[in-house]
Parts: structure tokens; C-alpha cells; sequence
């Protein structure tokens, strides 16, 4: 895809949601993708990208698995070929799916859940390659289902933020080492894989949300809503909104603006379906200061043993 490609004003659609009754939740997920304009062709190969990170607590870190249910039967009921996978922070995606009940939710659909691989270099602007798991680069598109959450280095962790988990493995930590805190390095690789991916459209998580602090160790913050956009940009430009944030406090959102990315600038967007207004997240607390992007050498060391104990444990 490519994250300038877009027309405006660009679609974000939002519902109303107050629990993850599985029913209501099928009957979201086909109005708000359609509503988009994000149902893809029969026949098309389909990547269902969750937040995967971390079983830690409670399943409040991960896409909840009705979520990934429901976009699953959507994009089954469309003719499309589905796969679920993610690059989780911690332990393989099987295994986080199995703890927080997603390999449940999808047992009678005849899916399982992978962990995306094969390292392809991708080449920033500024030279950086990274290691894009060709699992993702080669379907005809991606479902990208992130789960709205506080992020202690990001502010606020949404679909953009979500994409980053198409890098594979011990990747991602390594690019917080290299490139974390220099300019808008981190941003930068950010937006940019998200940039080199098949078309996606994303699909947010906001019904019960992580405030406080994140991505793992935050509160639970009733949210009750949904939202889906063709562009993960506009999708997070229109939740940083809602939030009451501003640029200057989002580090991806500045960066999004300085490009002058469609759907970056809260102008350039629509809403076919529910209005921002419609919600009150005044509850939800961002993170008030924000810790160093970068991973010095002993969290490294710290972050890989835990990976390793999560992939045996």
C-alpha cells in the first residue's frame, strides 16, 4: 500500500459497541467494513493481523478473540482465504492465542493461528533495512485489528503502531535499539513499514481499551466503540481526536502531519456512520510523561530471555 496514496476526505467509520456479545459484534464488523469499503474480493488472500504481544494480563493486551471471530466469519462469508498470524513480543503466536482463548474462538472456523516469518529486507528513506515477514508482504491484503491502548513510549498505541508487528521477532526490540530516540528515525520506521505492506484496512479495538500505561501493564478503560478505516492513518488520526490529544503529543501523529500523509490532518476525514461526537472517551488517561524509545543493551538482553521462556514455558 502506500499510506499517500489515498484520496481525501478518507472514511472512518464508528459504531457504538458495549461488550463483546458475538453476535452484535458479527453485525459491526460487516457494517463498519462495508461502510469502508474494506470487504476485499472473493477469492482474495487475506492477512488477519491482531495484536498478539503478550498473554500477560488477562488477554487486556491482545485483539479480543470475538473481534478476531467476527472479522474472520466476515471475511469468510466474502470467499476470502484467511489467514491469522502475528509476531508477538513474547512466546509464538499459538501459544499467546491458545492463553487468551483466540485458538477457541476460531476452532469451528478451521483456523489456526501462525506466527508470521521469513524475514524480507525492507529499506527506509534513511537506510534502515528491516525485516518484514514475507508471510504479510505477499497476501493481497491485510485485516490489521489493533487494540486501542496507552503506550509509555508512543503515547497511544493504535493500527499504525499495530503494523509494526509485521516485523519479525527480535527484530522489532533491535529497531528500539538502533533507532529509537535519533530525530524521527523510530517514527519514521513505523509509517514506513506500514507504507511497504499489501492494501490494509484496519479494524480498531476500542470496546474495553488499555489506559494509564502500556502496551502490557495497563488499566482496563471502558471505551465501547469500534472503528474501521482503509487507512490506518486517518483510523488513528480520528482516535488521537476523540482522545483530546494534540500532535505535539502523539510522536507518530506529528510525524504523519510533517509528511502531509492523507488522513493525518483530522480535516481530511469523513464519517458515514456515527460521528466522534457520539463518544465520550474523557475517562481514558494517556500517559502523561513518556519513557526513551530506545532499548539499552541489558533490556535486550532482559527482553530476549523472556522471549525465550515464553516460547518453552
Amino acid at each position: 500500500m502506500s499510506l499517500g496514496a489515498f484520496s481525501t476526505p478518507v472514511p472512518v467509520a464508528m459504531a457504538r459497541a458495549a461488550g463483546y456479545a458475538e453476535e452484535d459484534l458479527r453485525e459491526h464488523a460487516a457494517g463498519l467494513l462495508q461502510a469502508v469499503g474494506g470487504i476485499p474480493r472473493p477469492g482474495s488472500r487475506v492477512l488477519v493481523k491482531p495484536n498478539l504481544l503478550s498473554a500477560d494480563n488477562e488477554g487486556l493486551v491482545c485483539t479480543h478473540p470475538l473481534v478476531v471471530r467476527a472479522v474472520c466469519l466476515v471475511l469468510l462469508d466474502a470467499g476470502c482465504g484467511v489467514t491469522v498470524a502475528d509476531s508477538p513480543g513474547f512466546g509464538t503466536a499459538s501459544r499467546v492465542a491458545r492463553k487468551i482463548g483466540l485458538e477457541t474462538a476460531l476452532a469451528d472456523l478451521d483456523l489456526t493461528v501462525t506466527t508470521l516469518a521469513r524475514p524480507t529486507p525492507v529499506t527506509t528513506s534513511f537506510g534502515a533495512r528491516v525485516g518484514v515477514s514475507r508471510d504479510a508482504l505477499e497476501q493481497d491484503c491485510i485485516l490489521n485489528l489493533p487494540r486501542l491502548k496507552a503506550h509509555k513510549q508512543m503515547r497511544i498505541s493504535g493500527s499504525v503502531k499495530n503494523l509494526f508487528g509485521t516485523v519479525v521477532g527480535m527484530r522489532k526490540p533491535l529497531l528500539h535499539h538502533l533507532h529509537g530516540d535519533k530525530g524521527v528515525r523510530f517514527e519514521s520506521v513505523l509509517l514506513e513499514v506500514a507504507d511497504h505492506l499489501p492494501p490494509t484496512t484496519s479494524l480498531l479495538d476500542g470496546i474495553v481499551s488499555m489506559h494509564v500505561t502500556g502496551p502490557i501493564c495497563g488499566e482496563p478503560c471502558a471505551t465501547e466503540f469500534l472503528a474501521a478505516s482503509v487507512s490506518p492513518v486517518a483510523l488513528d488520526t480520528a482516535v488521537y481526536s476523540m482522545l483530546g490529544l494534540a500532535a505535539g503529543d502523539v510522536p507518530l501523529w506529528n510525524e504523519a502531519l510533517r509528511r502531509h500523509l492523507p488522513g493525518s490532518d483530522a480535516a481530511d476525514l469523513t464519517y458515514p456512520l456515527a460521528s466522534p461526537n457520539e463518544f465520550d472517551l474523557s475517562m481514558f488517561q494517556a500517559p502523561a510523561d513518556l519513557k526513551p524509545q530506545t532499548f539499552n543493551p541489558l533490556r535486550l538482553a532482559h527482553g530476549a530471555c523472556r522471549r525465550v521462556l515464553a516460547r518453552i514455558g
